[in-house]
């Protein structure tokens, strides 16, 4: 049975160079549309690419509405029916105007790669975030054992997430010279972590109380004064599996490496919340958190942009679109408060504005 066509592999790894190269698009990013292309691919038969018509665009989105999630068994959601329509859509419409494609590949017909109206609007409408209280993470981290250096690690990391509202993916990559205890700062550098869209910057801790400050400052004395580790080791390195007395292949300590990728934090978060009954928070969803606490501590437009900074924000405009959602609870709490003179000035809701009025023409 044919498995691939080697002239639409040969224009797949074309297109995945202009994404990268061109479109600057990241890793995770590219995967997700080489796996919409092999799902096309496989289901056209691995017909030439020269040869698409509108009809395959239809029927391969009828197959796709009836697909099931190999997890849960569901059908697939919108959102992932309009993701991989969408970068079909995109390569055919690149496709189209590529030499030896212009006569065979009609511009037009990608437009038949769109679901419903609809659809779309389900897929865009705005709904309200799960995310964790901080009382909730408190429990969750108290309840976390520190016995061993695997534990301490496990009780650091989710501690360091609330203090910092750090990706998961710049915290798999950081080492203990990107750490300053004495200003309470972590500078998350580019040219060596993992940050969004390759951004170089620092973060201040959260004043979020409870634990979390002291636990990950004894977390980082226990790597450098019991450890011996310096300032190029990991800061949260990965487990190091061996074999156990009975023989059995297990987790015996730490390895001096950092983590190749996020899966083992998502995990380690999972557990802490499931140990104490509580659903699982992503580590992300405690950035939400953090923007809803500064929500009610922020008083003026500087004091905002200050902690939208420290999120790694470069606009205002980012913490409120992305993070800022107000809870319904929260919406009628507002609502029947507005007359309330602790809110802000006038003065102070005109800067707030015309900032955010800048960062709206910067976008346009």
């Amino acid at each position: 049975m044919k498995k691939h066509n080697p002239n639409n592999e040969r224009i797949k790894h074309k297109y995945r160079n202009f994404l990268k190269e061109s479109q600057r698009l990241s890793e995770q990013s590219i995967d997700a549309v080489d796996h919409a292309l092999a799902s096309f691919d496989k289901y056209n038969g691995y017909k030439e690419f020269k040869r698409f018509h509108y009809q395959q665009a239809i029927s391969f989105k009828r197959d796709l509405s009836k697909r099931l999630n190999a997890r849960t068994g569901k059908p697939l959601s919108k959102t992932t029916l309009h993701r991989t329509l969408r970068n079909l859509k995109a390569f055919f419409q690149w496709l189209s105007m590529q030499p030896g494609f212009k006569s065979t590949v009609s511009y037009p017909d990608a437009e038949y790669f769109n679901l419903s109206e609809k659809d779309v609007r389900v897929t865009s409408a705005r709904r309200q975030k799960r995310i964790p209280t901080l009382d909730q993470i408190n429990v969750a981290i108290s309840n976390m054992p520190s016995g061993s250096a695997i534990e301490k690690r496990d009780k650091a990391l989710v501690a360091f997430t609330i203090l910092t509202g750090a990706r998961d993916s710049a915290t798999a990559s950081l080492r203990l010279k990107h750490v300053d205890l004495d200003t309470g700062c972590i500078h998350q550098d580019a040219r060596e972590v993992r940050t969004k869209f390759s951004k170089t910057f620092d973060t201040y801790f959260f004043q979020v109380g409870g634990q979390s400050r002291a636990i990950f400052d004894e977390w980082v004395e226990y790597l450098r004064k019991e450890l011996l580790w310096g300032d190029d080791d990991p800061l949260f390195p990965s487990t190091r599996m061996g074999l156990s007395k009975d023989g059995e292949f297990q987790a015996i300590g730490l390895k001096r490496e950092n983590w190749k990728n996020a899966d083992p934090i998502r995990r380690i978060f999972r557990k802490s919340f499931e140990d104490v009954g509580l659903p699982y928070y992503r580590p992300h969803s405690f950035r939400d958190t953090l923007v809803k606490l500064g929500e009610r501590k922020c008083r003026t437009p500087e004091d905002f942009k200050a902690w939208s900074q420290n999120l790694g924000h470069e606009q205002v405009l980012t913490t409120f679109s992305s993070y800022g959602e107000v809870s319904g609870s929260r919406q009628a709490d507002i609502i029947r408060n507005l007359d309330d003179q602790r809110r802000s000035t006038p003065d102070e809701l005109k800067k707030m504005m015309s900032r955010l009025n800048s960062e709206f023409q910067a976008l346009e």
